[in-house]
């Protein structure tokens, strides 16, 4: 009689910690030999606005004294306020693009959290867009084009450092040509 199997990595990060962290090693196909060149966190800028509402969700309750008996009143507009900064946070938080020497994927979405990928042989464009916003903050938004037009890649927005990330896209896409998969020359930079 055999022992089963170890479990798998996937299957160790079950529970709770799916709602803390994406995992995105968890989608690697490592018996393909695939690796992560570049995990792409949203820019901080997107943090700005719930991080407004936090600060007015403190204020709100830093003023229940002053309302007498409608303290209840700035409590609740305060535990709104700032539930819904924090969930906002997290959610942007979620919220990653990966490239890989196989392929492109993105990871978001925290109650329901979805995945989708693209093989790098099918990427036929990519375009940068930079703001005004987006220039003074140093972010853009990235357009991937391919054949099929129907998939969640398409657009990545609010990516940091686009002009660095622009030269490894392409250079990704470039050296994985038909072949579908890209040398470990790359993510050295050579």
């Amino acid at each position: 009689m055999s022992l089963p199997a170890a479990p798998s990595p996937s299957e160790l990060k079950l529970g709770w910690s799916r709602f803390l962290d994406p995992h995105v090693d968890d989608r690697l196909i490592t018996e393909e030999g695939e690796y992560i060149l570049d995990e792409i966190h949203r820019h901080w800028v997107t943090r700005l606005w719930p991080g407004i509402w936090v600060l007015l969700g403190m204020a709100s309750l830093a003023s229940m004294p002053l309302l007498g008996h409608f303290w209840w009143a700035a409590m609740g507009v305060g535990l709104v306020l700032g539930l819904l900064g924090f969930w906002r946070m997290h959610v942007e938080y979620m919220d990653r693009f990966v490239v890989t020497n196989l392929r492109v994927y993105r990871v978001h979405g925290v109650l329901d959290q979805r995945c989708a990928s693209m093989p790098l042989a099918r990427v036929l464009d990519i375009s940068m867009q930079r703001p005004f916003w987006g220039q003074l903050f140093g972010y853009a938004d990235f357009v991937f084009e391919n054949a099929a037009q129907d998939q969640g890649l398409r657009e990545i927005r609010f990516v940091g450092n686009p002009d660095a990330r622009l030269h490894l896209f392409q250079r990704v896409v470039i050296r994985a040509g038909l072949t579908g998969r890209v040398q470990s020359d790359v993510a050295d930079g050579g």
